[in-house]
């Protein structure tokens, strides 16, 4: 029997559980990628100084739904216009192209209205901007060659392509209930992960390059991992999921069969697959700490409730109300006196780089 597809998607932006009040450590992911975003639009328009720079083409991959679905575009209309505003000169009209992708799950409804209501911020600006939603993988071509200026994309390259085929062609499951071979298959099961997530990268890096103009830009950041870390982005959801097996209000079979398609790199790990790959030169690379205040039991728990429903939802088909149980197992894990505290909440860190396309 063929495997049904993964649903790989956030809670719609609406509602108490919604993505869109459940996403305030993704807001500040995003927030750190401003200075650099806004250095990339400089560079973009010094490089196109020698002619006019009438037009950007401006990518978001990954932008989900909510608030945060707009606000890398944002920074960087923003950034464009205060260069144009404090030229000395007339520029002539300018034309910007925002574009933004998703898998076709996402919340696009949501995410068509609040482009209309930027489009209309834009009005008064002297700025001519159109925008499109372009639904699909980024792990495939999207866009034309040689097509857009810039590419931004935060919280979404986490994500790999697929979960490692040697885990479930060998039923190794990411969360053995045994402690003994939890801990001896774990370094298998983070190779296998990281080994998925190197290929996908690299995949990414050629799509895109392909993509960008030469001399493009792009701007990227996802969850990652200390180098002398071994923590993973699932530990946070399976480990409650555990807990529920325990209690019996989930199957454990289920459970060993339940993978989650994500991985977070170090940045020594991020930089050596972009330098291998050779098709951007790196500016920039960074790592950032999340704030405690963002990691507190109530709000992670429902922020892991807002990302995973959807998958969970899906393989063990859980009501509402397991879901609630979910987040109040996951709060009680994530305070101070679980022996689980130290390990869920941790060196939890982002990874970004900036990086231009190669002539």
């Amino acid at each position: 029997m063929a495997t049904k597809q993964q649903r790989l998607c956030v809670n719609e932006a609406d509602g108490e559980a919604g993505y869109a009040r459940n996403s305030a450590i993704q807001s500040a992911a995003q927030n750190w990628m401003k200075p650099a975003i806004e250095e990339a639009v400089i560079g973009l328009l010094n490089l196109k100084s020698t002619d006019v720079p009438n037009s950007m083409v401006i990518a978001d991959l990954g932008c989900s739904a909510g608030p945060n679905a707009l606000a890398l575009v944002s920074t960087a209309v923003d950034a464009v216009l205060h260069h144009r505003h404090a030229a000395q000169h007339d520029q002539g009209p300018l034309e910007v192209r925002v574009l933004l992708n998703d898998l076709p799950d996402n919340d696009f409804k949501d995410v068509a209205k609040r482009l209309v209501s930027f489009q209309q911020s834009t009005q008064s600006s002297g700025l001519l901007l159109t925008a499109g939603i372009v639904p699909g993988s980024f792990y495939k071509r999207l866009f034309p060659s040689n097509f857009l200026d810039l590419i931004v994309s935060s919280n979404s390259l986490h994500w790999i392509s697929e979960v490692p085929k040697e885990l479930r062609s060998n039923m190794i499951p990411l969360y053995d209930e045994d402690e003994g071979l939890r801990r001896a298959r774990r370094p298998l099961v983070i190779q296998a992960y990281h080994e998925q997530f190197r290929k996908d990268f690299t995949l990414f890096l050629k799509l895109r390059a392909q993509e960008l103009v030469p001399g493009g830009r792009m701007v990227v950041s996802m969850l990652g991992t200390r180098d002398y870390l071994c923590i993973t982005p699932w530990d946070t959801i399976i480990i409650p999921l555990n807990d529920m097996a325990s209690r019996g209000l989930i199957s454990r079979e289920m459970l060993d069969r339940f993978y989650v398609p994500m991985y977070g790199p170090s940045d020594t790990e991020l930089r050596e697959i972009i330098q291998d790959d050779g098709s951007f030169e790196i500016n920039e690379m960074q790592v950032h700490q999340v704030d405690k205040t963002l990691v507190v039991p109530n709000t992670l728990a429902r922020a892991m409730r807002a990302v995973f429903e959807p998958m969970i939802v899906q393989h063990f088909g859980l009501s509402s109300d397991s879901m609630d149980e979910f987040v109040r197992t996951l709060e009680q894990q994530l305070t101070p006196a679980s022996p689980y505290h130290t390990y869920l909440v941790g060196d939890r860190v982002f990874v970004s780089a900036s990086l231009t396309r190669r002539f």
